[in-house]
């Protein structure tokens, strides 16, 4: 019996993983600061499908937080054959008047805890079969974003690094994969303040339908959800540099 660690479980894209999975019966552990909301949840899906659902309080920002998650999860004897890196966040503004502080704590969460927790559970992820990695990147990936220089940066690093990770971990048949999607229904627009941007005017994907499309091609390297979404990254890779973070710019106005 095998565990799939969900971290950034309490809402949006993470809270529609544990839905989907708990169907599909995989046991879970969700990790999040705010457990009231995770308890909530996990008693929902546990009466619903007869799983068993582990929580974890969890500020993953904070010095040690990964290790720390990992410690509880060895001591507990949870065997986990799933990995679902969803915890992150993004923040909109020039990188000039954006709190330092802020924009660091950005990089913790989007790139050094998502690879450290991958690093800590790879020899766990070994032991089980069907075991696979899902990290959430972004469209965001695949181009410079002015206005939110940071996020974009992040996002783009955790796009190589699956990329190669795919590569690397096939030959010990776990599977990992980069989910990249667009403006999604989420907390992200209002955490990010991105609410009144062009982005997010332009239309959203539902959190079931981004979710469905990862869950569905976890064999791929790159999962893209959204036939818009995919046509604006062919497009980019079409264009120059120069013109893609233009746009991009214009997609944050």
């Amino acid at each position: 019996m095998g565990y799939v660690l969900i971290t950034g479980a309490s809402a949006g894209i993470g809270e529609e993983f544990a839905k989907q999975l708990a169907k599909q019966g995989e046991n879970l552990i969700l990790a999040a600061r705010r457990v009231d909301r995770l308890d909530a949840l996990a008693a929902k899906l546990q009466a619903d499908h007869n799983i068993q659902v582990k929580t974890v309080a969890a500020d993953l920002v904070a010095p040690n937080a990964a290790e720390e998650l990992v410690r509880k999860i060895d001591q507990a004897g949870w065997p986990i054959k799933g990995l679902i890196n969803n915890a992150g966040f993004g923040e909109r503004g020039p990188f000039a008047k954006i709190d330092l502080a802020r924009q660091l704590n950005m990089i913790q969460l989007n790139v050094t805890v998502l690879v450290d927790l991958t690093h800590r559970l790879i020899p766990a992820l070994e032991k089980q079969p069907d075991a696979f990695v899902i990290n959430v990147a972004s469209t965001a990936s695949f181009q410079a974003g002015p206005n939110m220089a940071i996020y974009y940066a992040t996002k783009a690093f955790v796009l190589s690094f699956t990329e190669a990770l795919h590569e690397e971990l096939k030959k010990k048949g776990i599977k990992v994969s980069a989910l990249c999607p667009g403006a999604t229904q989420s907390e992200f627009a209002q955490e990010s303040n991105m609410t009144d941007s062009v982005l997010f005017k332009a239309g959203v994907m539902t959190s079931e339908a981004v979710v469905h499309k990862a869950l569905a091609n976890r064999n791929k390297a790159i999962v893209i959800p959204g036939f818009k979404n995919w046509l604006g990254m062919f497009l980019g890779k079409l264009s120059p540099r120069s013109i893609t973070r233009k746009l991009a710019a214009l997609m944050q106005a």
